[in-house]
C-alpha cells in the first residue's frame, strides 16, 4: 500500500489551523483520541503494522517546489509559516497505540502546533491498512467499474448544476483510488470547485479548499468557556486571515448556540457557514431566517453542506436552496470509498488540551454537535456544556 504522499497529503484546514495556532497558541498542548464509532474489530497485528507506517512518516517533508506552489496558490499563508512547514517533521513519539484482540486504542499528544497534523494522514492510513490486512481490498469493485461510477457522479453534478468539493481524504479506500478519482471528477467541469487534499490539488492544479475544524472551537471553549467559545474562535480566525477562508463551522456546540454568537458583524464579514451535523433542511431554514433577522440577504451568502452526503441528498438540498442561498457540497466518503466495501466509521478528535501558559493542567475539550451520535469527549463535561449553553431546556 502507498501510505501518505508527503506533508501535503492532508486536508487544507489542518494547515490553516496550524498557522493560526502558531500565531496565537504556540505553547498550548493537545491530546487526541481515536474513536471507533462503528466498533469495527481490527485484525491481529494491526497496531504493530500501523506503527511501522507511523514511524516512516518522520521522513516526510515539504519540498521546495511544494513550498513555492503553496506561496502562489494559498496567499493567506505567511512566509514565516511556510518556513516552519518546510522545517516540520512528524514526531512518531507523539503517537501511542495499543491493540487488545480486535480493539484498537490510539492517542496523540504534543504541542498543539505539531500534533495537529497527525489526524488526517493517520486516519487515511488506518482506513487503507484495514482493507489491506483484512482482505477487503480484494472484494472491491474492479477499477474499471469504479471509474464508471466516478464518471456517473461527475455527470450528475454537472447536469444538476451542483457545485461540490472532494472532502474524502480521511476515510478513503486507498491513496491510489483517491488519486484516480480526481480526474474523473474533473469531468464535472466548473462544478468541481476543488479538493480539501492539498497534495492532490497540487498534482491536478486544483484549488485546495478548507477553513477550520471542530478542534479550533473546542480549544477556545477549554480556554475561555463554552458561552464565549464561538465568538472568540471567530474573532481569532478573522485576526489571522483578514477575511480570507471565510466559511465558519457552526455545530461544535450546536447550531443554536453558534447563531447566538454569529451577530451582524460576523454574518457580514464571513462569506458563509458550514453545516456538518443534524437535519440539513432544518439548518437551511434556520440559517436563512438568521440572515434575514440580521437584515442580510441570504442569497448573498453561502452554505457548505458536508454531513454524510450522497447524490440524491445533495440534489434535494440543492433544490431547497434554489435562488435562496448559494450552496456548495463537501462530499467525502461517498466519493473516495464508494468501491463496494463498507467504509470505516471512525474519527480522531481533540479530547483534552493545556490552554494556559505556564500551567500543566489538562482541560477537557468536547464537541456537542447537532447530532448526539457525534458527541465526543468526557461525558460529564458534555453535560456541563449542554447545561451552560441552555441546551437542556
Amino acid at each position: 500500500m502507498d501510505g501518505p504522499q508527503g506533508i501535503l497529503d492532508t486536508d487544507l484546514y489542518k494547515l490553516t489551523m496550524q498557522q493560526a495556532v502558531c500565531q496565537y497558541y504556540p505553547r498550548a498542548r493537545a491530546r487526541y483520541s481515536f474513536i471507533n464509532r462503528g466498533e469495527t474489530p481490527f485484525p491481529r497485528g494491526f497496531a504493530e503494522e500501523l506503527s511501522r507506517f507511523v514511524a516512516a512518516m518522520k521522513e516526510l517533508r515539504l519540498t521546495g517546489e511544494e513550498k513555492a506552489w503553496l506561496a502562489e496558490k494559498c496567499r493567506f499563508f505567511h512566509p514565516v509559516y511556510l518556513d516552519l512547514l518546510e522545517a516540520y517533521r512528524f514526531d512518531p513519539a507523539e503517537v501511542s497505540m495499543e491493540q487488545v484482540e480486535g480493539e484498537l486504542t490510539i492517542s496523540i499528544e504534543g504541542y498543539w502546533y505539531t500534533s495537529i497534523l497527525w489526524e488526517v494522514p493517520l486516519m487515511a492510513l488506518i482506513s487503507e491498512l484495514y482493507f489491506e490486512m483484512t482482505g477487503e481490498k480484494d472484494k472491491a469493485y474492479p477499477e474499471a467499474k469504479i471509474h464508471e461510477l466516478n464518471q456517473e457522479k461527475a455527470r450528475f453534478f454537472r447536469e444538476n448544476g451542483i457545485r461540490f468539493v472532494d472532502f474524502g481524504t480521511r476515510r478513503r479506500f486507498s491513496y491510489r483510488n483517491h488519486r484516480l478519482l480526481i480526474p474523473d471528477l474533473m469531468q464535472a467541469e466548473e462544478y468541481l470547485l476543488g479538493t480539501s487534499n492539498v497534495h492532490l490539488a497540487h498534482v491536478y492544479d486544483l484549488v485546495p479548499i478548507g477553513t477550520q475544524a471542530h478542534e479550533w472551537f473546542q480549544f477556545h471553549s477549554a480556554k475561555y468557556g463554552f458561552r464565549v467559545a464561538n465568538q472568540i474562535a471567530l474573532e481569532r480566525w478573522l485576526e489571522v486571515y483578514k477575511g480570507d477562508l471565510g466559511v465558519a463551522l457552526t455545530d461544535t456546540f450546536g447550531t443554536e448556540s453558534f447563531f447566538h454568537a454569529f451577530d451582524t458583524y460576523f454574518a457580514k464579514v464571513f462569506d458563509g457557514i458550514r453545516q456538518d451535523s443534524g437535519d440539513p433542511f432544518e439548518f437551511l431554514e434556520s440559517a436563512i431566517g438568521h440572515y434575514e433577522n440580521l437584515g442580510i440577504d441570504p442569497a448573498s451568502k453561502t452554505i457548505v453542506f458536508s454531513d454524510s452526503l450522497n447524490l440524491e441528498l445533495a440534489r434535494s438540498i440543492h433544490e431547497a436552496c434554489a435562488r435562496r442561498v448559494k450552496d456548495i457540497y463537501g462530499i467525502g466518503t461517498f466519493l473516495t470509498n464508494d468501491v463496494g466495501v463498507k467504509p470505516l466509521n471512525m474519527v480522531i478528535k481533540m479530547v483534552e488540551c493545556q490552554p494556559f501558559k505556564d500551567s500543566d493542567r489538562w482541560v477537557d475539550a468536547v464537541k456537542i454537535s447537532d447530532a448526539s451520535g457525534k458527541y465526543t469527549g468526557n461525558l460529564e463535561t458534555i453535560q456541563l456544556a449542554r447545561h451552560t449553553l441552555f441546551l437542556d431546556d
